[in-house]
């Protein structure tokens, strides 16, 4: 059942995209409003596509015409993807703008996955039921390829070199190295179950209808991050490295972890 917030912002979304002209030719809701988990500090999170690109300025007029007030944006401008903030009844409403060439680019390579199998048309002209279709479909080939990416780090050096981030002036690298671990790990996760990877708020909730994943998933990335002690810290990460690879099937990248991340392990607790 949606929260109260989540219908409260899903109306706001939808003057905005009923606001909107007609060169929007798919409005979608996206983020924790769509999902009705969105509290009191979410904003409304939307992608409008257009069938022709448009410029930075074209899409602050569109916002305007919509009703953004205070606009603004962020982002590399350089980009095909355009970006404008604002506030509609003074709530924070988010739009990212692609083109229909982009949009059909994005979602043929899996990219913002998240963005359809969670979103919500406001608009749509048929494109939002075939692109959601396009990416229910998840090849074994795609799972093999983004599980071997992932595993890729986990060797090349000595096992003892994680020992390098257990140095008390290291802390920034010590902590790059545990996040990008756990990221790796989701994705691992992600593909062994066929799901395109989400973003890591509300992770908890996002792992329980998972079927394969490491116990207490969501749960050991939060103790590992918030570990006071280096060395119990990087174990923590690397126990979790290890189930993770070894519940993903065989593959160059993912053999080489497992014997590494088993070595480090034994370095770590030694």
């Amino acid at each position: 059942m949606a929260t109260a917030r989540s219908e409260e912002l899903r109306g706001l979304a939808q003057r905005v995209a009923d606001a909107l002209p007609p060169e929007a030719i798919e409005v979608v809701l996206t983020g924790s409003v769509s999902r009705g988990v969105a509290d009191d500090v979410s904003d409304i999170e939307m992608l409008v596509v257009t069938e022709a690109p448009l410029s930075l300025e074209e899409a602050f007029e569109l916002a305007r015409r919509a009703g953004l007030e205070e606009r603004d944006s962020w982002g590399d401008p350089s980009t095909p993807t355009r970006r404008v903030f604002g506030y509609l009844d003074g709530q924070p409403v988010e739009t990212i703008w692609w083109s229909r060439e982009l949009a059909e680019e994005l979602f043929s390579a899996g990219g913002s996955a998240e963005a359809l199998a969670n979103g919500v048309a406001l608009r749509t002209s048929g494109l939002f039921a075939r692109w959601q279709k396009q990416l229910a479909d998840y090849p074994d080939e795609l799972a093999t390829e983004r599980i071997e990416k992932a595993a890729e780090r986990w060797g090349g050096f000595a096992p003892a070199g994680l020992l390098t981030l257990v140095r008390g002036d290291v802390a920034l690298a010590r902590m790059e190295w545990l996040v990008e671990s756990a990221q790796r790990v989701l994705a691992i996760v992600f593909a062994l179950n066929r799901v395109h990877a989400p973003t890591a708020k509300r992770l908890a909730a996002r792992m329980e209808p998972l079927a394969l994943k490491p116990e207490r998933l969501a749960e050991r990335i939060e103790e590992a991050l918030a570990e006071p002690d280096p060395r119990t810290a990087l174990r923590l990460m690397t126990e979790l490295q290890l189930d993770a690879v070894r519940l993903a099937p065989d593959g160059p990248n993912v053999i080489r972890a497992r014997a590494w991340l088993a070595d480090g392990l034994v370095v770590l607790q030694e």
